[in-house]
């Protein structure tokens, strides 16, 4: 383009990611830093060539058919796209990409986190400590799951679940996945492969939901996988929160069927799920699986990269399609 591109950015992004950004394009910040509705996204098409969402921007099918021609690239700040209707961005010729392979280990690290957690009770300890109520201890007390040794089902072995199963065998556990495919034997790093949802879950302790959500996906953890789990199993998803029926999961909490959860993500974002933040078998974080300074740098970089390649006329390094 013979004039610098004008690119808006709604969110509140990494101090590196905006002086690149200024320093290449004519930049539109959001000022708030709080998410636009599909009104304020088909206002701000008319002034700009390309936008940088982040997964609260919603593209869905209405929003997109009005949004103007002028826009030209979604250069996502996320993995995720399901925020985006890839199908009617694509009739508008559209360029969408995201920031695939950057928060692998940051992701992986909460993971862990939540496992770690939701197996020994950190949520109801902390709180028991704050508030000033630890007044006993006998060998009976806070008694959680041992994670060393348990056997761990990845559902979605993708890149973060790559990461999740190493991380893993630094606790000694034996790592199970499901994938549509399976992976070469190199990558596998010995994990074991199922070739269903259900072999999957009847051998996990511990199930981490790193899959993205998709027609396949959504709801995969409901009343009925529930019950293929073993008694007293401990589920993690730092992936989407449209991958697990929340009724469903509060009930198996509450009954004992399941012995905990850690939850990053949710069905409602952001405030999550006040019936299972009122449960003391749920450890919880507010969706900050790639909060880490080095990654949201990263996160930054890459989607520029893409804007980048696609106003240098060049093949955009992470298409996603439609």
């Amino acid at each position: 383009m013979s004039e610098r591109a004008v690119v808006w950015i709604p969110r509140r992004l990494s101090a590196a990611t905006i002086e690149r950004a200024r320093r290449d394009y004519e930049v539109v910040l959001g000022v708030d830093d709080t998410p636009f509705d599909s009104d304020a996204i088909v206002s701000m098409s008319e002034r700009v060539d390309a936008i940088v969402p982040c997964h609260s921007e919603v593209f869905d099918a209405v929003t997109v058919d009005r949004l103007h021609d002028r826009l030209k690239i979604v250069a996502n700040h996320s993995v995720g796209v399901d925020h985006c209707d890839l199908a009617a961005l694509s009739r508008r010729d559209i360029v969408v990409t995201n920031t695939p392979g950057v928060l692998d280990d940051a992701t992986a690290e909460i993971a862990m986190l939540l496992l770690l957690g939701a197996a020994r009770r950190a949520s109801e300890g902390d709180r028991l400590v704050r508030s000033g109520q630890w007044d006993a201890w006998s060998p009976s007390f806070m008694v959680g799951t041992q994670v060393t040794g348990a056997r761990l089902g990845i559902l979605g072995m993708g890149r973060v679940g790559q990461v999740v199963a190493r991380r893993a065998r630094g606790f000694d556990m034996q790592v199970h996945y499901h994938n549509r495919t399976r992976l070469p034997a190199e990558r596998e790093q010995g994990a074991i492969w199922h070739d269903s949802v259900e072999s999957l879950f009847e051998v996990s302790d511990f199930l981490s939901l790193n899959a993205p959500a998709t027609g396949d996906t959504r709801g995969v953890l409901n009343a009925t996988s529930i019950d293929w789990l073993p008694s007293g199993a401990i589920v993690v998803n730092t992936a989407r929160g449209a991958l697990v029926d929340e009724s469903a999961l509060h009930e198996a909490l509450v009954t004992g069927r399941l012995a905990a959860a850690g939850l990053d993500c949710f069905a409602d974002e952001p405030g999550g799920n006040p019936a299972l933040a009122a449960l003391d078998n749920v450890f919880l974080l507010p969706h900050i699986g790639s909060a880490t300074r080095a990654t949201r740098d990263a996160m930054g970089a890459c989607a520029l990269d893409n804007l980048d390649a696609f106003f240098a006329g060049r093949a955009v390094p992470n298409p996603v399609g439609g």
